[in-house]
């Protein structure tokens, strides 16, 4: 995306002029977070060095980059100053839900690794990560991406995974920052509190996904439905699923599909172009819920058809070819994990603060958003075809969603 910004530069003309007048219009929309002028100024260094080429995108380097002869005020930016970074935060989905903002938008909740050495750092732990794929010492951050239909994509939440660990050693609590008020929390609770806040705010949007770690989690599954928010979540192949014929997992039920009811469908585009899978729409006991099984077009590294699934509620009936571009969505926020550590420095960061995780990861948060969208800007506009279903999910527009 900064090749996209890089463009709108050249295109303007005055040079950096657009540039500058986008970006301006950004930050006045959290200056106010900030405690004072001198704060300001630090926040609007850091959001430009964060936006820059610096190849590394820490205290040093952006204080570098704005011509500071020490990184002190970065790093009072993110450990001492006065500034709020939840309303920060709430400005960053204000600012996402007013440039990318569509009522069949979709909320997609996973988590990202932060690979870090000793036991300083707030939540760090040996734990399995994704960005390893496998365990490691490192923090976790569990975030809340928002995915238009049109492609746009931005992380709009986040919140720091404490492990029981940490949270039953209040000493050690102390010692990073982290108060006594805060208690441990699942990443599912954790995904459940983005999501509220998400609605309390009446961002529009239609549909929740996520992978196996939300999907399989009942708590959250219940919580959405009983908010009538319609969800696409992964599960596990050993998912037990109630039907008419009685209680099985996932796998056994996707292998009674007839050859002829598998549909290939693309549930997004990739950067080999759609990507297309064959897919199978299992009914349940219930009619608002499904069972969505996902079966691969070649071999994986096992010679076999890779397969996977999908629990799926709406209060209203939804098609199948909405269900799998829910289900696609998940994809976004993995792509905003990418494109916000290579381009807006997310893991960049050398602190050990909880509260100053928080401050850079929002303001690399927003920065990521900003080149959201420029992209979305500098994109030509194309006419959307209607939901499958009228009005994706159901959700009904009284609710400001």
């Amino acid at each position: 995306m900064l090749a996209v910004v890089d463009d709108a530069r050249v295109r303007a003309g005055d040079g950096h002029a657009a540039w500058s007048e986008s970006f301006n219009e950004m930050f006045a929309q959290v200056a106010g977070v900030f405690g004072n002028a001198a704060v300001r100024r630090h926040g609007r260094a850091y959001l430009l060095g964060l936006l820059s080429h610096a190849e590394r995108k820490n205290s040093w380097w952006l204080a570098e980059f704005a011509g500071d002869g020490s990184p002190d005020g970065m790093q009072r930016l993110l450990n001492f100053s006065p500034w709020d970074e939840d309303a920060c935060r709430d400005a960053v989905r204000r600012y996402v839900a007013r440039n990318l903002g569509d009522p069949a938008a979709v909320l997609a909740v996973d988590e990202t690794g932060f690979l870090k050495k000793g036991k300083m750092s707030a939540g760090v732990a040996r734990q399995y990560t994704g960005t390893a794929g496998r365990i490691e010492n490192a923090q976790v951050g569990v975030f809340l991406a928002y995915a238009g239909p049109d492609g746009s994509r931005a992380l709009i939440d986040r919140e720091l995974y404490l492990p029981e660990k940490w949270t039953g050693d209040r000493e050690r609590c102390r010692a990073a920052g982290i108060g006594d008020e805060l208690a441990f929390a699942t990443k599912p609770e954790l995904a459940r509190q983005m999501i509220e806040r998400a609605v309390r705010a009446e961002v529009p949007f239609a549909w929740v996904t996520g992978d196996e770690v939300y999907g399989g989690n009942p708590g959250l599954r219940q919580w959405l439905e009983e908010q009538e928010i319609p969800y696409v979540m992964a599960v596990a192949c050993s998912e037990m699923i109630a039907t008419a014929a009685g209680t099985r997992r996932a796998d056994g039920l996707a292998a009674l599909v007839p050859a002829k009811a598998w549909q290939r469908l693309s549930c997004a585009d990739g950067s080999k172009g759609p990507r297309l899978y064959d897919w199978a729409y299992i009914g349940t006991a219930s009619g608002a819920h499904h069972l969505l099984a996902r079966r691969s077009l070649s071999p994986g590294e096992k010679g076999e058809l890779e397969l996977a699934y999908f629990r799926c509620w709406s209060p209203c009936p939804a098609a199948l070819p909405e269900l799998v571009a829910v289900a696609g969505a998940r994809w976004g926020i993995e792509d905003c994990f990418a494109e916000a550590k290579n381009e807006a420095g997310l893991d960049h960061y050398q602190v050990r603060k909880y509260r100053a995780w928080y401050r850079h990861v929002t303001l690399s948060m927003l920065a990521h958003a900003f080149l959201a969208a420029a992209a979305r800007a500098a994109r030509p506009q194309l006419p959307q075809p209607p939901s499958a279903s009228g009005n994706a999910g159901g959700r009904p527009a009284e609710k400001g969603t």
